[in-house]
C-alpha cells in the first residue's frame, strides 16, 4: 500500500481544506460582506488594476463561468465593475471600486485571524514546509491530469 494511501493524505487534505475555508469565511463575515473566494478575486483584480474574467478564472484554477457569476455577485454588491475591452468586444475588463477595497481592507484582520490560529499550531518551520508542499502539489495538479 503506498503511503499516500495509507495516511489517506487526499482525504485529510480536503477535510482540513474544508474546515479552513468555512472557519475562514464565518471569521471574513463578521468583519465583511466577503467570503474567502471573493476576498481572493478581489484581491486579484485590485493587484492588477483592470483585468480579464479569464485571466483571473486561470489563476484561480477556476472555470470561467465561476467567476463570471462571482463578478456578477460582487457588482450587484458595489465592489467591482466591468466594462467590455474594445480590442476584443467577447472580453469583459474587471476593475474593482473604492467599495470594494474597503470591503477587502475590512477582510483583513478575520485573515490575520485565521493565520494566527495556524501559526498556534504549527512552527515558522513546519509552516514553510507546509507551504513548500503546497505549492509543489499546486504544479503538480495545475495541469489537470489525472
Amino acid at each position: 500500500m503506498s503511503a499516500a494511501r495509507h495516511y489517506r493524505i487526499y482525504h485529510k487534505l480536503q477535510i482540513a481544506s474544508h474546515r479552513i475555508q468555512k472557519s475562514a469565511d464565518r471569521a471574513i463575515l463578521s468583519d465583511a460582506p466577503l467570503t474567502t473566494a471573493q476576498t481572493a478575486v478581489l484581491g486579484l483584480v485590485e493587484k492588477a488594476g483592470e483585468v480579464s474574467q479569464k485571466c483571473i478564472a486561470d489563476q484561480l484554477g477556476l472555470h470561467e463561468s465561476a467567476v463570471t457569476t462571482m463578478v456578477s455577485r460582487l457588482g450587484k454588491l458595489g465592489f467591482m465593475s466591468k466594462r467590455r475591452d474594445e480590442k476584443d468586444r467577447r472580453v469583459w475588463l474587471l476593475s474593482v471600486t473604492n467599495e470594494g477595497k474597503q470591503a477587502r481592507e475590512a477582510a483583513g484582520p478575520a485573515f490575520a485571524r485565521i493565520n494566527q490560529r495556524i501559526e498556534s499550531e504549527l512552527s515558522d518551520e513546519e509552516i514553510a514546509k507546509l507551504a513548500d508542499m503546497l505549492d509543489r502539489l499546486n504544479r503538480r495538479f495545475s495541469s489537470g491530469d489525472t
